[in-house]
């Protein structure tokens, strides 16, 4: 009996060992620093191919941004970005870039179709990119910062911009000398030069090369290490919506801010000569658009409420007896507006041209529109019954005081205010009151034949 109860024993307690073992080497904490690699799916091995034509801006900045954030959820095997463009807001690059750098899928940039290139903005959007390719006859570069009217930039934001692209490159293992170079001397080259100067990763013919080429690759998402595995993966192309597009082509700077004036014109021309309704109709959806637009760019509040106040004295100085004063200001106030409306930053200031033109022409524009408001209200009315004051009639009975006369080719009810007055004497009218002349003797003047 105490034979069997120590077997027992040995063997409950090899049991118990046995289920601790396990149970350490399971749950024992891993000590290799190395990152885990990580797969997609096999169902799940789709390659996103998003077009990305035209400017920077902020129409193709939302088409990109929730793209890549969509992936998310759904795990694609690679993004690519189909690049072609000469650059654009940095507001939008930036976001872009920031979006890329936060993707959980890889993004690869690709300058495509042969003779695109990406320019200014799309220099760093490439540079930032998990992969960097372009396709031949292609080129990278000329990124310097300028304004929107073409205008010089401020050492300072070429300083920033300079450090933010050399940080993009260094964060990709890219050459950081040449990106500054792109920057600071707009430098350019093609994609044979870029593959040569480690500014990119490949040249790829088509898309398909492309994503033979970077089958294989190991790309670093995170604190993870993926294998791309996209050689026969199915391609799923996407297009920016019409309201992308629609946005795309509104935002920009100049466009918003001619919408703006066109709006004020329409709506205070409007208010000048009210029932035209053309006007009116077109200021009101231009001024919509050019809100709309400001609501997708970087606007300087100041800025946009001394053009509200420039638009407040226009209107005022309508029924106002100022003389123009407070047009005046408004036209300086219009002009400061426009000056500070965006902020002065790569590719985010209306052009120095247009910012004359525009308070220029909006100026002439307020100022004539007054004059022409002034002139009719001065002008003698030259119909109606405030005409009759002044006329010159006769008497169709005697007036002692109440009447009737002769005048202007009608017989009026009249009423003597100057003693009384015998039938067929020449009267002048005084004034109007109601359906009723008051008139006294005429002592000049033709009198009015019957």
């Amino acid at each position: 009996m105490i034979r069997r109860m120590s077997i027992l024993a040995v063997w409950v307690l090899g049991l118990f060992l046995g289920v601790s073992g396990s149970w350490g080497q399971v749950n024992r904490p891993a000590t290799s620093t190395a990152p885990a690699e990580a797969q997609v799916p096999e169902g799940n091995r789709k390659v996103l191919v998003l077009k990305a034509r035209g400017m920077v801006g902020p129409g193709l900045a939302d088409f990109l941004i929730k793209k890549i954030n969509d992936t998310k959820s759904t795990r694609y095997e690679l993004v690519v970005i189909e690049l072609d463009t000469p650059g654009g807001l940095s507001d939008s690059m930036r976001d872009i870039i920031q979006a890329i750098l936060g993707s959980d899928v890889p993004v690869a940039t690709y300058v495509y179709p042969e003779g695109a290139h990406a320019g200014s903005a799309g220099t760093l959007i490439v540079i930032a990119s998990h992969i960097a390719a372009m396709a031949p006859a292609t080129n990278i570069g000329a990124a310097h910062p300028v304004d929107v009217g073409g205008g010089t930039i401020s050492e300072k934001i070429v300083n920033d911009t300079a450090a933010y692209a050399r940080s993009l490159a260094e964060r990709r293992g890219r050459n950081p000398d040449w990106a500054e170079k792109a920057i600071r001397a707009s430098d350019s080259i093609p994609a044979t030069d870029a593959v040569k100067n480690n500014v990119v990763d490949l040249v790829a013919s088509s898309l398909t090369d492309l994503l033979v080429k970077v089958d294989g690759r190991k790309i670093q998402i995170a604190d993870q290490t993926r294998t791309l595995r996209t050689r026969e993966a199915p391609v799923e192309y996407v297009e920016p919506t019409w309201m992308q597009n629609f946005l795309q082509v509104l935002g920009h700077p100049n466009i918003a801010y001619i919408l703006l004036i066109l709006g004020i014109w329409g709506l205070y021309f409007e208010l000048a000569n009210p029932g035209l309704i053309f006007p009116g109709v077109v200021g009101g959806v231009c001024l919509i658009l050019g809100l709309l637009t400001l609501s997708v760019l970087p606007v300087n509040l100041a800025g946009l409420l001394l053009i509200l106040l420039a638009v407040v004295l226009f209107t005022t100085d309508l029924f106002t007896p100022t003389h123009g004063i407070l047009t005046v200001g408004g036209i300086i106030s219009f002009l400061l507006g426009s000056l500070l409306l965006f902020p002065i930053s790569p590719y985010g200031r209306v052009s120095w041209a247009l910012i004359l033109t525009g308070s220029g022409s909006t100026a002439l524009f307020f100022l004539t529109v007054l004059w022409l408001v002034v002139k009719a209200h001065q002008s003698r009315v030259i119909t109606g019954r405030e005409t009759l004051a002044g006329a010159v009639g006769v008497a169709q009975s005697d007036l002692d005081p109440d009447g009737v006369v002769h005048v202007a080719g009608e017989q009026w009810s009249a009423k003597s205010v100057a003693g009384k007055i015998t039938k067929g004497d020449r009267v002048g009218v005084v004034r109007v009151c109601g359906l009723t002349l008051e008139v006294r003797k005429a002592t000049g003047g033709a009198p009015e034949t019957e």
